[in-house]
């Protein structure tokens, strides 16, 4: 079996990061997962990067600019565009859906096969790589199973749940036709004013390494041929957790021995699994564009720690470079960008490139390195292998939102639960109680559980298809004779045994879900306030993306549960309310009593935390 380097935790960790030399990370990317003994492996891409050399050796500069390309699919200004721009890659973005309102696999799978099949006509047949955000499932599908965002399966501390859940995940991505998944998300969150806390899986760079592996593996399989894996994407590189005062897209001011000390193990651990790809960040390092810099794409990613797939830039990234469009393709192809994500600038883009090689502006052993990198990645998940098809595995398809898949995603839930408070033993809930009171926002109301990238870039509010709220959970699980009643506001609780109340952060991403004060809004505050008055035991559950002022919210609880955000399948909450599992989540991040002690970290001895970095009660002693 192929070694795999351990990683040193950031108090070993020196200078430089310790990486694993180029041979080891190539075997790891193209030899099925790092699984296949090593010489096997050393044989396989010798193979592969033949073949991709001979494919490359026939290809026009038309035809290798067209693989540098990944266009948004509802920015195709014509389907012949995949055929006369031999693009590379195809995508669709969060809530791109492709027929309307139609809420079944076929619609989607007959769109993927079409747009493989006009790849496959062109004249050396290379066919996409077709991408989705399959951020915690393929949740841009109706009906698909939505488990834990990154917060919650990093309170698990879990790496073999992890690995289960992006199984399901590749599954169920492969099952409508994509073949890419832009997941997972290795960042290293330092300031939970950031919108993209809840990508993250913790703060210390070892677990959030061991998770992040674990996460390849499960979308990756053992095999990338086999018609089972879907390609991984990690990202976003490298410390767009680390940006000054926790701007999305913003600047991270850190030296290299913090960039490598505290944000690169996730990386590392990721190459080492297998990652055939990686997505460099918006962000910036000390006030350069990810996108623009050739130190960190190429002489730290590629040189240094040996990684020989490919990248693949952001949505539109570098439109945020300076100059004009030419320039900034010149900028980032010179850098080490190999692909591109483009919405409707693709041709302009196309037509840029070939220039740039003629004026001698982007060198042609920079193209070749870039296709030759694209094509061995193809090679390796078996798309140009003899009896590949187009069509989705009918299989995958007969499991897509399956009981099998949601009990994996129920499971999930139930090990991120992180109980923070129980007094009087007001937990666990007996099932024969007489009558409980339901309340809050996200009593009812599963896009809340699931938070955002879900059906659409922000998440929403309101029904997901397949899914059970913590209301219907509650009813499911208790007895009979016990009466189940609610309230959005927390009124009419008068003469139940017990309230639960469910309150937290309405669905975000990125950007707009930067926020400045982490404080419950007043509505949460009064449903917990109107059960108060009811003077019965108050439990509270806290559905949030990171963690928030709690305030009078924890005083009058007699029992309070992080949930996070759990995703689709309620009942894996109850599973822990009512005692059928007991609560083993422990906190991947110190919790804040107030606003000001933002920036905090889990290593600060100084610090005094609400709960501590690795805090979480269970049942019984």
């Amino acid at each position: 079996m192929i070694a795999r380097k351990k990683l040193l935790r950031p108090s070993q960790s020196s200078n430089r990061l310790n990486a694993p030399v180029a041979v080891l990370a190539v075997l790891a990317i193209l030899s099925l997962g790092g699984h296949a003994q090593a010489k096997s492996g050393q044989d396989q891409f010798v193979r592969q990067t033949a073949r991709a050399k001979a494919i490359l050796a026939q290809m026009t500069l038309d035809e290798k600019v067209g693989q540098l390309i990944q266009v948004e699919r509802a920015a195709l200004k014509d389907p012949s565009d995949v055929e006369k721009y031999y693009l590379g890659s195809v995508f669709n973005g969060a809530g791109s859906g492709v027929a309307g309102d139609i809420k079944t696999l076929p619609p989607w799978s007959d769109v993927t096969q079409a747009i493989q099949t006009r790849a496959l006509s062109t004249r050396l047949h290379i066919p996409l790589l077709y991408g989705t955000d399959s951020i915690h499932g393929n949740n841009n599908v109706p009906g698909a199973t939505i488990f834990p965002h990154n917060i919650g399966l990093g309170a698990t501390h879990d790496p073999a749940i992890v690995r289960k859940l992006e199984r399901v995940s590749a599954e169920e991505t492969l099952a409508v036709g994509f073949n890419w998944a832009f997941a997972p998300c290795v960042t290293v969150p330092q300031d939970y004013h950031w919108g993209r806390t809840y990508e993250g899986y913790a703060q210390d760079p070892a677990l959030v390494a061991k998770l992040g592996g674990a996460a390849v593996e499960g979308l990756q399989g053992k095999n990338l041929a086999n018609g089972e894996a879907v390609m991984a994407c990690v990202k976003h590189f490298a410390a767009d957790g680390g940006t000054e005062g926790g701007h999305d897209q913003g600047d991270a001011k850190i030296d290299e021995a913090t960039m490598r000390r505290v944000h690169l193990p996730g990386y590392v651990s990721a190459i080492q699994a297998g990652a055939g790809t990686i997505m460099p960040s918006f962000s910036s390092w000390n006030g350069l564009k990810v996108s623009a810099n050739k130190h960190l794409m190429t002489d730290i990613l590629k040189k240094d720690l040996g990684f020989e797939g490919f990248l693949i830039s952001d949505w539109n990234a570098i439109d945020q470079l300076g100059g004009d469009y030419k320039s900034q393709a010149e900028l980032s192809l010179n850098a080490g960008m190999d692909m591109f994500m483009i919405t409707d600038k693709y041709r302009l883009f196309f037509d840029n490139v070939k220039a740039l090689v003629t004026e001698g502006k982007v060198p042609q052993s920079r193209i070749d390195d870039a296709v030759l990198r694209i094509l061995r990645v193809k090679l390796a998940m078996g798309l140009m292998d003899k009896g590949y098809s187009v069509a989705p595995n009918p299989k995958l398809q007969a499991k897509f939102g399956s009981a099998e898949h949601r009990q994996i995603a129920r499971q999930a839930v139930r090990e991120s639960l992180v109980l923070l408070k129980n007094e009087k033993k007001t937990l666990p809930i007996a099932k024969t109680i007489a009558r409980i009171h339901i309340c809050g926002r996200g009593g009812d109301d599963i896009g809340m559980q699931c938070g955002g990238w879900t059906l659409s870039w922000q998440g929403q509010m309101g029904p997901v298809p397949g899914g059970t709220s913590i209301l219907d959970a509650v009813k499911k699980a208790v007895s009979p004779g016990t009466k189940v009643t609610y309230s959005k506001d927390g009124t009419g609780a008068e003469g139940a045994t017990l309230g639960i109340v469910v309150v937290g952060e309405i669905p975000y991403s990125e950007g707009p879900g930067d926020r400045t004060d982490l404080a419950l809004p007043q509505e949460d505050k009064d449903a917990i306030a109107n059960l108060k008055k009811a003077n019965i035991p108050v439990v509270v559950v806290l559905l949030s993306g990171r963690p928030m002022i709690l305030g009078d919210a924890l005083t009058q609880s007699d029992a309070f549960v992080a949930a996070w955000l759990p995703g689709t399948e309620g009942a894996g909450i109850t599973d822990v309310l009512f005692g059928d599992y007991k609560p083993t989540g422990k906190l991947t991040f110190p919790w804040q009593r107030t606003m000001e002690q933002l920036p905090l970290h889990y290593d600060d001895k100084k610090a005094d935390p609400l709960f501590a970095y690795g805090y979480g009660l269970t049942y019984g002693k």
